[in-house]
């Protein structure tokens, strides 16, 4: 090898040698820059982690079995209700609001993606934004007309977020974040960063067919990051598909409340508020 393609290897070796240093070093720099963000979000009152128990569509069991449960324990849900069922059970949700928790918006006929056969003539692919839009404000209007309250919070049905196909698919998160203060998921994987997340398309983690072992795992894993767990469940009774068992959900009712735990157990509406303070005031600083 002559001296001068010796010289030019050398050169490129060094060369990419920077440019790994340099991409290690930034690597290291967000990292930083990520838990200096972390650790800068203080949950009120020396809490770790926050918890809120929410329940989709207003199903006649959350009113039947849901409300004495969370009344023995003092502990407030949210309700993510389809308007067009508040009428089966008007009393339990009126019974509902008296004791404080959160009355929110799941949509007027609950629009999924229509491969899935109970969707297929109410499909998300058939939608506009427009339509979208008038289910979305009819709900809350008829909530409020019914039980004297308006939704301030969101859950996407079936966790679908668009409308539209192919090229003219359009997300409907814009419309949730003009709306509410937040807009939950469904089916996802991690629990909510309060110093990063974007409230209107906020992670929600399902807890039907869930044992205590298992939500008391997801909340002490989402603790070591002082994290957000929003658990979404159906119906409550045993534990099945859709369904939150009773007794683990007592299980983590009682563990919540234990002081040494740090869990602060709230509705989506109270913790989003405050998470919405608190990244306010880091973005002032």
């Amino acid at each position: 090898m002559s001296q001068h393609k010796r010289h030019m290897r050398a050169s490129m070796g060094l060369f990419f040698a920077a440019v790994l240093a340099a991409t290690l070093s930034a690597g290291r720099a967000a990292a930083q820059t990520g838990e200096a963000a972390a650790k800068a979000f203080h949950w009120p009152n020396g809490k770790r982690v926050a918890v809120s128990m929410t329940f989709d569509d207003a199903r006649t069991s959350q009113v039947d079995l849901g409300l004495d449960l969370f009344a023995k324990y003092g502990v407030k849900a949210t309700f993510f209700v389809e308007s067009r069922n508040v009428e089966d059970r008007l009393a339990g949700w009126k019974r509902a609001v008296a004791e404080g928790h959160e009355i929110a918006n799941h949509s007027t006929t609950h629009p999924c993606t229509g491969n899935y056969a109970f969707s297929r003539h109410n499909a998300l692919e058939d939608y506009s934004l427009e339509m979208m839009a008038k289910d979305i404000d009819g709900a809350s209007a008829e909530i409020e007309r019914l039980l004297g309250v308006k939704p301030v919070t969101f859950a996407y049905p079936c966790g679908l977020k668009f409308v539209g196909r192919g090229l003219d698919v359009r997300s409907y998160v814009p419309l949730v974040a003009e709306r509410f203060l937040v807009g939950r998921g469904y089916m996802d994987e991690a629990a909510n960063d309060p110093a990063f997340c974007d409230l209107p398309n906020a992670l929600g983690t399902p807890f039907d067919d869930t044992t205590f072992a298992r939500m008391k795992e997801l909340v002490e894993t989402a603790a070591k990051d002082g994290r957000w767990v929003i658990f979404v469940g159906h119906e409550i009774g045993s534990a099945a598909f859709q369904t939150t068992d009773t007794g683990a959900l007592e299980q983590l009712i009682q563990y919540a409340q234990d002081p040494a735990k740090g869990v602060w157990l709230d509705t989506v509406a109270s913790i989003g508020k405050y998470v919405k303070q608190q990244q306010s005031e880091g973005e002032g600083k």
